[in-house]
């Protein structure tokens, strides 16, 4: 059996839960599982949570404002080291599914002794789509490895769990690096900022996983703490404190069964238009721009908005810039007038259409809607408030859909929302995260539970799936901490 040698559980059932499946790891179907640990060496268990985008979404690789909740359901990675340099990632299936398991030698993330690029990783876990959800674990070690210089003379097992659903757009794959690189950082002395280590998981999902996400999701996985909102400046990560949820009101996410995935082309498409917009309207106001060859990153020496789409007011946007940025544009016209983007993560496609006013008028709107939003739950909490902040999630749900990132899936759960009203204490629900699926954000008053059930009754009567509902808060990993086991008896 296990025991607690360092840390505490924090009163986490879940954690408590976890420990016992250590215990229990010899009766495991799966023989990768149960032969994954050695007895006589302690573990390293680490915790990160999934979030609920309560207000912010896709602004944030803008530059936008963001409010985040670190919700109840986390991703669990517990860690032994080990004297050679093999690295073994076994993930354990929720339910009936099928466990996973992935090993490689550490020395396959060097090259004459230095840490191989990002793309060659990248590639590396492309080549088998079934392992490459590995990236998201093992990347941690080559980020690790690059930004931070670590060298790992001996390797480790590593044990993954999750109960943060996979394609809900709760963000199960920042809950994964955040625990993940919190395990590595403990098990191997590695001092990290919480907010470093967001940025670092962020590296991973964008450079190693190939996935084009902003830093929200990490920074709400790593430094989220319990029932507050995580008030972010993504400038790139600028943390503006915790913003307390008032007793009066609730916030819910519903799961509309409509997978969620960042990398889909939709979410890329629009990352894209933001940034040719951004780049469109240096040119009109005479900013210096550095561009060397077609399709590289361009540099912009911006002292009026500091790089950053979101701080252009709207008023400035439609009085300036909104009337002359065209509604779309090809990649190859855009690429021969500009030759490339800001965007350091994405790339345009000379083939490809791209829209491209609506991408660019969002990130500017929404950064207004989420200041307002936080001023509206700061204030003492009233019906007049409540429905100001309602309609700003409503407002940001029918963006989402002008830039093509909306469901007919998840358009129906914020129709049912709205149809219950404030009436029985529904105020607003906006989709969540990249879009094009994935869970619907409720604000509701505390006492409606009972109506958002009502809500999720309806949309399954409808459509013959039964949304999990997601309510509660648990704390961010830093706030978690490690804990340290060994075997005893």
């Amino acid at each position: 059996m296990y025991r607690i040698i360092q840390g505490e559980t924090r009163d986490l059932s879940d954690a408590s839960t976890f420990i016992e499946v250590l215990n229990k790891l010899d009766q495991n179907p799966s023989p990768e599982a149960r032969r994954l640990f050695a007895p006589d060496t302690e573990i390293v268990i680490a915790r990160a949570p999934g979030r609920l985008d309560v207000m912010g979404g896709i602004a944030d690789y803008s530059g936008s404002m963001v409010l985040e909740l670190p919700i109840l359901e986390a991703t669990f990675a517990a860690l032994q080291r080990q004297p050679d340099r093999r690295l073994t990632i076994v993930s354990l299936a929720e339910g009936a599914g099928q466990t996973l398991a992935f090993e490689m030698d550490l020395s396959e993330f060097e090259n004459s002794g230095e840490p191989v690029d990002y793309d060659a990783a990248r590639a590396r876990f492309q080549q088998d789509p079934s392992q490459h959800w590995a990236a998201y674990v093992a990347g941690v070690f080559l980020a690790l490895m690059r930004e931070r210089g670590i060298r790992f003379r001996g390797g480790a097992r590593i044990l993954i769990s999750s109960r943060v659903p996979q394609g809900k757009g709760v963000s199960s794959s920042a809950a994964l690096e955040v625990a993940a690189m919190q395990a590595v950082a403990a098990a191997f002395e590695v001092t990290t900022s919480a907010r470093e280590m967001a940025l670092l998981c962020q590296t991973v999902e964008n450079r190693v996983a190939g996935a084009p996400c902003g830093v929200m999701d990490q920074m709400t996985a790593s430094c989220g703490e319990t029932n507050r909102l995580l008030a972010l400046r993504c400038q790139p990560a600028e943390l503006l404190g915790m913003t307390a949820i008032p007793d009066e009101i609730a916030l819910w996410g519903l799961d509309s069964g409509v997978r969620h995935a960042v990398t889909g082309a939709d979410y890329g498409s629009v990352r894209v238009g933001a940034f040719i917009g951004y780049r469109i309207i240096a040119e009109m106001a005479g900013l210096k721009v550095n561009v060397g060859a077609t399709g590289a990153t361009a540099q912009i020496d911006d002292p009026r908005w500091g790089g950053y789409l979101a701080n252009i007011t709207p008023s400035e946007f439609e009085q300036h810039y909104a009337a002359q940025l065209p509604e779309r544009i090809e990649g190859a016209e855009f690429l021969s007038r500009y030759k490339g983007t800001t965007d350091a993560v994405t790339r345009v496609a000379p083939e490809r259409n791209y829209a491209v006013r609506v991408p660019t008028a969002h990130p500017i709107y929404e950064h207004h809607r989420v200041r307002l939003f936080a001023e509206l739950l700061r204030g003492e909490i009233n019906e007049e408030r409540m429905r100001l902040a309602g309609e700003l999630m409503y407002q940001s749900h029918a963006s989402y859909s002008a830039c093509g990132l909306g469901s007919a899936a998840t358009d129906r759960i914020v129709e049912l929302a709205r149809a219950a009203g404030p009436e029985q204490g529904i105020y607003g629900a906006k989709i969540t995260g990249g879009g094009s699926g994935g869970t619907v954000a409720i604000l509701s008053r505390r006492d409606a539970g009972p109506v958002v059930a009502r809500v999720a009754e309806k949309y399954a009567s409808e459509t013959g799936y039964q949304p999990y509902i997601f309510s509660g808060s648990s704390p961010g990993s830093a706030e978690f901490g490690h804990l340290r086991l060994a075997k005893c008896g």
